[in-house]
């Protein structure tokens, strides 16, 4: 690989700041990618898609089941991608597609990573899928690798290194015709300048990605961005709205969204209603808040996500507010067998 060290593709970019590597991935130019190692394994477009089926399907387990059992796989799966990376012979077009491949899985597995709690290792794989989605001159990629990153900023992180990472991976999109991907990076930037309190900023971002979302798919979509729906829309702001300490607006949002998602994507079910539920006790309705939280506590049997963990753990300590009533005593009760089976 010409200009490119394959050996650090998902290195740990440790020593600076987040915003340096976003602002990089704006303006470095993709490098060279081939490789003719001795007796290294030939790199074909057939053993490419057999690769891209495997991150697919990983992709799609993770929305039903959460990452909890599949951070293992996906790194072993990654760690294949690597060796070929490093001892394949391949020419620049497939090069580029197999640094392609790595990007997605090294954006998936540090997702998987960063679900299950492991967000350092989650950190360094991220910034590493974003080395590898330069590489494969995806513009595409490179945005998710920074829309991911983004998550880490207003979860884990600095919020304003959400806004940044969300408008440069726009910046990068600029000339694809993906309305679904702007509006995705769109609801991150959201998050972020929710987390800030910049109610206004984040407002306006939402709604711009509601208007993109109405336009439908557009022919530079990815086929990895599944998940962008109205009810994704509506979700994200709801947890925008109770961030701003909007509970009222944030049920609103959330009752208008529960009816969008599929009932296969069941962490993703679980999340919002989570958050629904937070919502409701926080806005005085202990009754439709413990109606929610039962919902919630039923769905999430062989779900292993830590993040899931942390937003059911949120739910219950505001039922502790109303434990004088029954139904947030009765809440209480399951919730506690629940968290306890779930940490066994």
């Amino acid at each position: 690989m010409n200009g490119l060290n394959r050996r650090s593709v998902i290195a740990a970019l440790g020593g600076a700041g987040l915003t340096q590597y976003i602002l990089q991935a704006a303006v470095a130019p993709p490098e060279a990618v081939a490789a003719t190692a001795r007796n290294g394994i030939s790199v074909s477009d057939q053993l490419l898609t057999s690769l891209q089926s495997t991150t697919d399907a990983l992709r799609q387990a993770d929305a039903s089941h959460g990452s909890g059992n599949l951070a293992r796989a996906a790194a072993a799966h990654l760690k294949v991608l690597l060796r070929l990376l490093k001892e394949g012979t391949y020419k620049e077009a497939t090069g580029r597609r197999l640094a392609a491949v790595t990007a997605d899985t090294a954006i998936q597995t540090g997702w998987y990573h960063f679900d299950s709690g492991a967000h350092t290792v989650a950190y360094n794989l991220l910034l590493g899928a974003l080395r590898a989605a330069h590489a494969s001159g995806d513009s595409r990629l490179r945005a998710g690798a920074l829309s991911f990153l983004a998550i880490f900023g207003y979860s884990v992180g600095d919020p304003r290194d959400a806004v940044t990472a969300a408008r440069t991976a726009r910046q990068l999109i600029a000339d694809q015709d993906a309305p679904a991907l702007h509006a995705m990076l769109l609801t991150r930037q959201a998050r972020g300048h929710a987390r800030l309190r910049e109610g206004r900023q984040a407002l306006a971002a939402l709604e711009e990605a509601q208007a993109l979302c109405a336009r439908g798919r557009g022919q530079d979509d990815p086929h990895w961005l599944y998940w962008i729906n109205p009810g994704e829309i509506m979700g994200q702001t709801g947890s925008c709205l109770l961030d701003l300490g909007h509970p009222d607006q944030a049920a609103e949002a959330f009752a208008d969204a529960r009816n969008a998602f599929s009932t296969d994507e069941i962490r993703t079910r679980a999340q919002f209603l989570s958050r629904a539920a937070t919502a409701q006790m926080r806005a005085g309705d202990i009754d439709a808040g413990s109606v929610i939280g039962h919902e919630v506590l039923a769905l999430v049997a062989g779900v292993r996500s830590a993040r899931l963990d942390d937003n059911l753990a949120t739910m219950l300590t505001e039922a502790r507010r109303y434990s004088s009533a029954a139904p947030a005593r009765e809440l209480l009760e399951r919730g506690q067998t629940v968290m306890e089976e779930r940490a066994a």
